[in-house]
């Protein structure tokens, strides 16, 4: 199993400009801003990235525009999973041939399918490619939650299905598959605010949207959890932890947003439906941004 992958790696929000186009400028910088903040690693499509409001065209120019922009200096996870695995599968060769580094793939998110259904899904993508895949275990969206077992036992039959990225809030469930499937997958925890608790249970990274805001503080607190001075990490953690909480318990995709506005780098609202903050949460938002700042 390839070590390549693991440590902070940003879930990139898409800046989308005043007429609700992507702004590529924007985009870039972001992916600077990450990579200058010492992430291991940057996600194009993800959820925090509003790849369910884009068009098919849209995800393929934004993934080419991440990879080209990286150019190299870190990994990039591509996004790939559609309503049909039809579509599933060309953004998955796609990516592959823009020159992606690992495949994340996410069953469909309308229609509920049944667990066979959906390891039917996901064997034929990963199947498809040749690049490393990394499942992404979203139940709050699809309806279907992939135990550790499940995981592990598909990790064991498909050989490049190598890493999770599990977003069910669940610790019991992630220490299940770091302990029991350690062995075949790597697993990367989805819940920004479980960064604390998932490094020292053993996981391999955290995918975070508000990497996107913090990332030199993320990335410090797990590089103090790799070198064993959780007293550091803690103190770090807690200096930033009402910011994480403020935007985890928030509309997360606008939060994200506001915070990056305060942080003085603005990358325009959702795109709709989804709508901006209220006032308020976005006032508190803004005010632990500046109370970060040195």
């Amino acid at each position: 199993m390839s070590a390549q992958l693991s440590g902070v790696l940003t879930a990139l929000a898409t800046p989308f400009a005043p007429d609700g186009e992507i702004d590529e400028k924007t985009l870039r910088r972001l992916v600077d801003r990450s990579i200058d903040g010492g992430v291991d690693g940057v996600v194009a499509c993800g959820s925090t990235g509003e790849f369910a409001a884009m068009s098919a065209a849209e995800r393929r120019h934004l993934i080419e525009t991440v990879i080209d922009q990286t150019a190299g200096r870190v990994p990039v996870v591509a996004q790939t999973g559609a309503l049909s695995t039809r579509e599933a599968v060309e953004l998955s060769r796609h990516a592959q041939a823009a020159g992606a580094s690992v495949l994340m793939v996410v069953a469909p998110y309308y229609e509920p399918l049944t667990l066979d259904e959906t390891l039917r899904y996901l064997r034929t993508v990963a199947d498809a490619v040749d690049l490393p895949v990394m499942l992404y275990n979203l139940p709050g969206a699809t309806g279907v939650n992939l135990s550790a077992d499940t995981v592990g036992q598909l990790a064991r039959e498909v050989e490049n299905i190598q890493y999770i990225k599990d977003t069910s809030a669940d610790m019991a469930q992630a220490g299940q598959l770091i302990h029991r499937h350690g062995d075949v997958i790597s697993t990367f925890i989805g819940w920004d605010s479980l960064l604390l608790q998932a490094i020292s249970e053993g996981a391999a990274g955290v995918m975070a949207g508000t990497a996107n805001v913090m990332p030199a503080e993320l990335v410090s607190i797990h590089r103090a959890l790799r070198a064993g001075d959780l007293a550091r990490a803690q103190a770090e953690w807690a200096r930033i932890y009402p910011l994480m909480d403020a935007i985890m318990s928030a509309p997360f995709i606008p939060a994200v947003k506001a915070a990056l506005d305060a942080a003085g780098f603005p990358v325009g609202g959702p795109r709709e439906p989804l709508l901006g903050l209220d006032a308020a949460t976005t006032a508190r938002i803004s005010d632990l941004v500046r109370a970060l700042r040195p």
